[in-house]
């Protein structure tokens, strides 16, 4: 199965258990990248359309693509209105100098090629236009990552390291690396506050039938974050990264 059809596969969970989770993410990159009415916005990756519903409400001419057709139409319930089509970063479907900015939550590290996907999101840019990348921080600023960790060493695995992105300073460098000038790069916080523990099997597992192993392993990982009234909450975080284009400034 590839990919896009694992994707396909879990769109309806996934949006139920992460879809409203990036939310601070998605406020920040608007608010870095001004975007307003009438502003041209293309989402690469947009998973199940909760940014497209965001760009949407500043009134701004959103766009989205994903090669999974089962986030396409979780997108196309979310953000009707918004013009979402399959595709990857291979070949975005769009001509040239088309957006004043495309942004990519949690998307970027699935591209074959990063160099090439950033030359493809410069060409869908219009001049002095801004590209918005952003996805989880190192392993180590994050608490999901002990329940993830957790299923890897029960499963014989090791927890794979942290790619170049997710590190301090890597998004910055790709984008310099890809002749885009810095604009602005941090951090994110970013809660998960699944509400019982069908909530958190479901959202970690995206399963709904998971194994009894992996519901055991994951509900002991998780001990130390569950709340008194049984819900739990995740504490982790993002680093973003925004870039522009040569050309006057917006």
């Amino acid at each position: 199965m590839s990919d896009a059809e694992s994707w396909s596969e879990i769109a309806e969970e996934w949006a139920r258990s992460w879809g409203s989770v990036m939310q601070p993410v998605h406020v920040r990159l608007l608010d870095v990248c001004r975007i307003e009415a009438d502003s041209a916005v293309l989402d690469v990756g947009c998973g199940s359309g909760e940014f497209l519903a965001s760009l949407l409400e500043r009134g701004a001419h959103a766009a989205g693509v994903d090669p999974a057709a089962g986030m396409v139409a979780e997108a196309r319930r979310r953000a009707g209105d918004a013009d979402i089509r399959e595709g990857s970063w291979r070949e975005l479907p769009w001509p040239d100098a088309s957006f004043d900015v495309v942004a990519t939550v949690n998307a970027l590290q699935y591209a074959d090629d990063t160099s090439a996907a950033l030359t493809e999101a410069r060409r869908v840019l219009r001049a002095g236009g801004l590209i918005a990348v952003a996805n989880w921080a190192d392993r180590e600023l994050n608490q999901l990552d002990a329940i993830e960790s957790a299923l890897a060493t029960a499963a014989g695995d090791e927890t794979p390291p942290d790619g170049d992105l997710r590190l301090p300073g890597g998004l910055e460098a790709v984008l310099v690396e890809a002749g885009f000038d810095l604009v602005e790069a941090g951090t994110v916080d970013v809660t998960w506050a699944p509400a019982d523990d069908v909530a958190l099997l479901r959202g970690v597992l995206l399963d709904d039938d998971p194994h009894p192993e992996d519901k055991r392993v994951v509900l002991e990982a998780a001990a130390p974050f569950r709340r008194a009234d049984g819900g739990y909450v995740l504490e982790n975080v993002f680093r973003y990264a925004v870039g522009r284009t040569s050309g006057a400034e917006r």
